[in-house]
């Protein structure tokens, strides 16, 4: 997801009434950087159990929670799935690209994650590298474009080509077989 989408998404697209995770979700319309709906999936166990804990953490921290007693596990479904370290929503950028066409942008979720991989020893990550990453790894595993475009929520198969096309290890095994 792109840290825009990340900023946008609500409590109510992770979690349904009964405080159950979604398992197949939606990036909507109005959140996705495209302009259009993709499948979101709440699959991956160990991004579960994170989201859980941090979840549970919110509500003891009385951060984005509602006064409906047990209704998506007592938080506002509403309320911005991500919040920042003070409990907020976080704020979205507006500008107007010189194509005419607005554009968001979410810098402080930006830095928060650049700061999370900066922690992790990963030197200059970014949302947008850990988007390349997850690319590189399903297409080495041999998934197809088409899939990975559709996740990433891609229009064109070629923005997902060209993410790929890069990949440094491949780049490496090129030139170790070369001689």
């Amino acid at each position: 997801m792109s840290v825009t989408e990340l900023a946008t998404i609500t409590v109510g697209d992770y979690l349904d009434a009964k405080g159950n995770v979604r398992v197949t979700s939606a990036v909507r319309v109005d959140v996705s950087h495209n302009g259009e709906e993709r499948p979101l999936f709440w699959s991956n166990k160990r991004v579960v159990a994170a989201m859980d804990a941090y979840l549970a953490w919110r509500v003891e921290r009385k951060q984005g929670v509602t006064v409906k007693k047990g209704a998506y596990r007592g938080l506002d479904p509403e309320s911005a799935l991500f919040l920042t370290e003070d409990g907020g929503a976080y704020s979205l950028t507006k500008r107007q690209l010189p194509s005419g066409v607005w554009s968001y942008s979410c810098n402080a979720l930006g830095a928060y994650i650049s700061r999370l991989h900066a922690n992790a020893g990963i030197e200059g990550g970014s949302a947008q590298s850990a988007r390349r990453t997850f690319a590189v790894k399903q297409h080495r595993q041999g998934r197809d474009l088409v899939h990975i475009a559709a996740i990433l929520g891609h229009k064109s198969v070629s923005t997902t080509k060209r993410l790929v096309e890069g990949d440094p290890v491949r780049l490496a095994d090129i030139v170790a077989r070369a001689v």
